[in-house]
Order: C-alpha cells, then structure tokens, then sequence
C-alpha cells in the first residue's frame, strides 16, 4: 500500500478532508501533518493530523516563523512515523517543509507539490516577489509532480514565469462522490413561484469585499426581486464588519457554516443562481482559479453566474452554460437579469442538468487514477512533462 506523507497549511480547511478522503479510496495510507486557523480540527475518518500549530489569515510574515519553528522540531514530531513513499506538499509553506523532511527520511524522498492558489506575493517584479518564486524554484526544483486545479494556474503562471518543470498532472475541485448516498442531487424546482425573490447563493469560503457591496447595491436598486443568501467561512479580516453589513441589508442573509457535503443538496436547493465570482486578487488568481462552487453548484442544477475574461467564463463558454457578466456593476447585472423569466431560467438550468455528472464530480476512479499517479511518481517511472486530468 502506498504511504502518503500529506503536508497541508491548514488542517481546517475542508478540501484537505476531501483530498484526504480522496487519497483513501484511491489506496493509499496516508499520514496528515500541518497547521490550522482554528481551535478545533475536524475528524479525519480514524487519522490523527500531526500539528504543527497556529497560523492566521493574511499574517505571511507570522507563516513564515511557524514553518520555521515547525522544520526545527519536525524530526520529533515525525518520531516513530513510518517512511512515507511520498511526500505532497500543499501550497509553498509546506513544499518548503516537504524538503525538510528529506533530510529526515532521506534525500531520495519524492516530493509532490500541490499548488491550488497563486499567492498575489509570487506576482510581480518587486524584490519580494522575485524572491517568493525564487524559493518555490528552489524548494520545488526535486518535485517529481505538480498538482493544480486550473489549466490557467499552468497557462498564465507556471509556463510564462518558468516555475515548474515536473509533470503536471489537473485535479479540479469537483465535488468528491465515492457512493453516491451523501451526496444525492436534487435539483432546483423547475421555476420559482410568482411570490418569492430570485435567489442567488455565495457559498464557501467568503473573502470578497467587492462582491458583498455589489450584490448589497444589486438587490437594493431591484427592490428585493433577487435576495443573496451566505452560507460559509467568512474570511472576517477581509471585511470592516461583515456581520453589521448583512444585517444592515434588506434583501441579504448570512446563514452560517455548513456540513460539507451533508449539507449540500439543501443549501443549493433553495437558489436559482450561483455567484460564481470572486474579485479577491483580481486580475490573478482571481481569474485563474475554477472554484470549488463551480461543481458544488453545477452538480445541483444550480445556474452559475461569472466574469467574463476568467477561467471559469472560459469553463462555462465552451459548455454554453451559466450567465456571463462583462462588467462588475450594478447596472450590468440588471441588464443581465433585466428580462430573466421562469421560462428563460428554466432552460438554463435545463443545461446544466443535462451535464455528464462526471462534469461536476470525482468518484473512485477518479481515486484510483490519483494514486496510481503517486505510486509511478515514486518509483521514478514518470519523469515526462505532460497535463494529465484526473476526471
């Protein structure tokens, strides 16, 4: 059975479940090392995560420290692990503790590095940002695979800027489904009854100033036609007052955390429309990134809504799916929506709906595929550079 060490830099963060989760049905034994934003860790199905500690949003400077506080008793807290066959480090941080543990375990360790973000300090011809990629050069020049969710991250980032010369192989962040039973689609009602809002959904991970005011101004100048309903972890740093702002507004409502994927079939099943958008690090990430919504909302029938000139807008064209802004204002999106009817709804959702399901999901071969992926890596049998997607 293949030994996966799995280094990630936020155990809470529920995509490390999921690839977890991901590694397991594939075959593999996996060990989870990392750090978290929280208190409290989630359960991992039997795995006790290693941890390494505490590290804050948007705190670069105090990530850096932890790692290297965490390289220095790395050694102990791996004391009595088991040598891994492999090694995936999850974004930056980690492929720079990935390399530490080579000199634990030894050199000829494989490292794999995971790359689902493009950080706004690797951008740019500043000194800060040179250097950034010039340590991801360094602790990457060994890695053995690259794992990234968008051809755009490849495209726009790790071609032009020269970052990675190992194999890639795509993981997009499709809803894991390994028996079908947690995540049963229930799609939308066919239209919405003539008394109730059209209602759009911003689920997940909430860090975009810009899209609260924009939506806030949208439902406001339709007079309540379309209602936005919140549903996640809001990333509170990026807000002056995020919970004051929704309170504040009349056609907008913040209803908490959710089980992921318990919960899904609910939350996406009462909106007509996913906000597919994120203006975070705009013209960057922001634009490079397929977003975990993307699925989620695509795997319930749910209509999504994105920018045009991003990675996802080019997703969604080359389906002909979804409803595309060309610019984030107010006034663009009542044009969008301005002669939206049950009927025009209902074949957009239609679209969707009639989507392959391997189009939103992962299943078990999708698992196996990853891991296999893995075991030729590490027994140095992969050494071509080439995209490989695992759905």
């Amino acid at each position: 059975m293949l030994h996966v060490l799995y280094l990630v830099h936020d155990l809470c963060d529920p995509a490390t479940g999921r690839r977890v989760a991901m590694l397991q049905a594939g075959g593999a034994r996996v060990t989870l090392a990392g750090f978290r934003r929280h208190d409290v860790v989630p359960d991992f199905d039997g795995i006790v995560p290693i941890d390494l500690g505490m590290t804050s949003d948007r705190a670069f400077g105090q990530r850096l420290l932890a790692v290297a506080r965490a390289a220095l008793t790395l050694g102990a807290r791996l004391k009595g692990v088991a040598r891994p066959d492999v090694i995936i480090g999850r974004n930056l941080e980690m492929l720079a503790l990935s390399n530490r543990v080579r000199t634990i375990f030894g050199a000829d360790m494989p490292v794999v590095y995971e790359c689902l973000d493009i950080h706004r300090l690797l951008l740019g011809q500043g000194h800060v940002s040179r250097a950034m990629r010039g340590a991801e050069r360094f602790f990457g020049r060994d890695s053995v695979l690259l794992l990234t969710s968008s051809p755009a991250f490849i495209r726009d980032y790790f071609e032009p800027y020269g970052q990675s010369c190992a194999p890639v192989m795509l993981l997009p962040n499709k809803m894991l489904e390994l028996d079908g039973a947690s995540t049963t689609a229930t799609p939308p009602a066919s239209s919405k009854r003539p008394d109730e809002p059209w209602r759009i959904g911003w689920f997940g991970a909430l860090r975009c100033t810009k899209s609260l005011e924009l939506l806030a101004a949208f439902t406001r100048a339709t007079q309540g036609r379309f209602e936005v309903v919140l549903r996640g972890r809001p990333a509170r740093v990026e807000f002056d007052d995020f919970d004051g702002f929704v309170q504040a507004e009349p056609h907008m409502r913040f209803e908490g955390a959710y089980r992921n994927p318990g919960d899904l079939p609910s939350i996406y099943g009462e909106v007509h429309f996913s906000w597919a958008i994120d203006f975070f690090e705009e013209g960057m990430n922001s634009n490079w990134l397929l977003p975990n919504r993307l699925y989620e909302g695509g795997r319930f029938g749910v209509v999504p809504i994105a920018m045009n000139g991003t990675e996802t807008a080019r997703f969604l064209t080359e389906r002909r799916l979804g409803l595309l802004l060309e610019e984030a204002t107010v006034e663009a999106l009542v044009a969008r929506f301005g002669n939206l009817t049950p009927g025009g709804y209902d074949a957009l959702r239609d679209a969707m709906t009639a989507q392959a399901p391997e189009t939103w999901i992962c299943g078990p071969a999708d698992c196996r595929r990853l891991v296999e992926k893995l075991r030729r890596v590490a027994s140095g049998k992969s050494g071509e550079v080439l995209l490989e997607a695992a759905a």
